[in-house]
């Protein structure tokens, strides 16, 4: 392996050389030749049982294998210094597949640690998937694992208020069971969750993977054994991720760090000046001291992100009016990009969220883009006035 720089711009391309383009076809075929029946139903046998396909093999079928999905793959498990990993057509479906794998190993409970994504959040309370879920603070996850206990959620820097987790201390928790880490927010570029102990990584690849706005994609990086059952779930249940979205994705890989350091610079500014505005009660960002008290921004974490969150004194409707009056900053969900996107939490992403543990309504969280940090300023503190 290379240093990740490096890495983001060359993994999955090394044949490209040999093949003799600059980069990757995009195969859009949704099935493949068959030598034969024998030859067809064994190169079927290998990739619906979750293996890659032998030397000769047909592909078969969209659903069980394509080459670009597989490059993105590539990319993805080894920035995150994992042995494999396993696309979907969204994170929803990343995550999705990942409790069909855990419950039908018949261990069907979940400890998991909010905050989460609200979409996550929402599938294990619903127990649409024949999850059961015990929800723990970071620092009693062990006090809630089961003997069905499949699995461990955690999220951090956690969305929306991005808080942090000590992740080597959440494994030591959990033992034998194994964590999944959800590192979206923070990207390989600022933390690598396998390095301290968990079993899976996921990513909305639609977010900073990306880094465009213009294709959604999930992604699960494990070991060989996770990754043969996720891709096994895949076949079955035909979560796949598009070959030209896997093209995209694979493509944005290639400016993570660029994009992910410049726009955690910006966000730093940012932070910075919106804990002095005289309108805003507080600000949640990992880089501020009082929002990281076991300094896992430099141990843990690389650096604190480009995610922010900050909660306006005037409660909901200042919220509601400072998110509806920005100019260059888009008012939409989602995040990673390369433009600024400001959303209230507790009324979209975090809506179906249990009232308990949804975001104080007086909370907006802000994807910091790559625009000029005096430009976003501007926009912010008219917005704020």
């Amino acid at each position: 392996m290379n240093r990740l720089d490096t890495d983001a711009v060359h993994l999955a391309r090394e044949d490209l050389a040999a093949l003799g383009v600059h980069v990757p076809s995009i195969d859009l075929s949704t099935t493949y030749p068959l030598p034969s029946v024998e030859a067809g139903g064994a190169a079927y046998d290998r990739l619906a049982g979750g293996a890659r396909p032998e030397a000769g093999d047909s592909l078969v079928y969209q659903r069980l294998w394509n080459p670009n999905v597989d490059r993105f793959e590539r990319a993805v498990a080894g920035l995150e210094r994992l042995p494999a990993a396993v696309a979907f057509a969204t994170g929803m479906a990343a995550l999705s597949a990942t409790l069909v794998a855990t419950v039908s190993a018949g261990r069907p409970h979940v400890v998991a640690v909010r905050p989460l994504y609200g979409g996550t959040d929402h599938v294990l309370a619903s127990g649409l998937l024949g999850t059961q879920v015990s929800w723990a603070t970071a620092d009693r996850v062990s006090e809630a694992i089961r003997p069905d206990t499949g699995l461990v959620v955690v999220e951090t820097p956690g969305n929306p208020t991005l808080d942090l987790v000590d992740l080597r201390d959440v494994v030591a928790q959990a033992g034998d069971v194994p964590v999944l880490v959800d590192n979206t927010f923070a990207t390989p570029v600022l933390q690598r969750p396998a390095d301290h102990g968990a079993a899976l990584v996921l990513h909305s690849a639609t977010k900073f993977l990306g880094g465009h706005g213009d294709a959604m994609g999930g992604v699960v990086a494990a070991g060989e054994e996770w990754v043969a059952r996720l891709r096994g779930v895949r076949a079955l249940t035909g979560g796949l991720l598009h070959p030209l979205a896997a093209y995209e994705l694979h493509r944005g890989v290639q400016t993570l760090p660029v994009r992910v350091r410049a726009q955690q610079e910006t966000a730093a500014a940012l932070a910075d000046r919106l804990a002095g505005h005289p309108r805003v009660r507080r600000v949640l960002y990992p880089g501020l001291k009082e929002c990281d008290p076991h300094g896992l921004v430099g141990t843990q974490m690389a650096g604190p992100g480009s995610m922010l969150a900050f909660e306006l004194a005037g409660g909901y409707a200042a919220a509601a009016a400072t998110a509806g009056g920005c100019a260059l900053i888009t008012h939409a969900v989602s995040l990673g990009g390369v433009d600024t996107l400001v959303q209230h939490p507790a009324g979209l992403t975090h809506r179906p969220v249990a009232a308990a543990a949804r975001p104080d309504a007086a909370l907006l969280r802000l994807s910091v883009g790559l625009e000029d940090v005096e430009d976003l300023w501007a926009d912010l503190e008219q917005a704020l006035g």
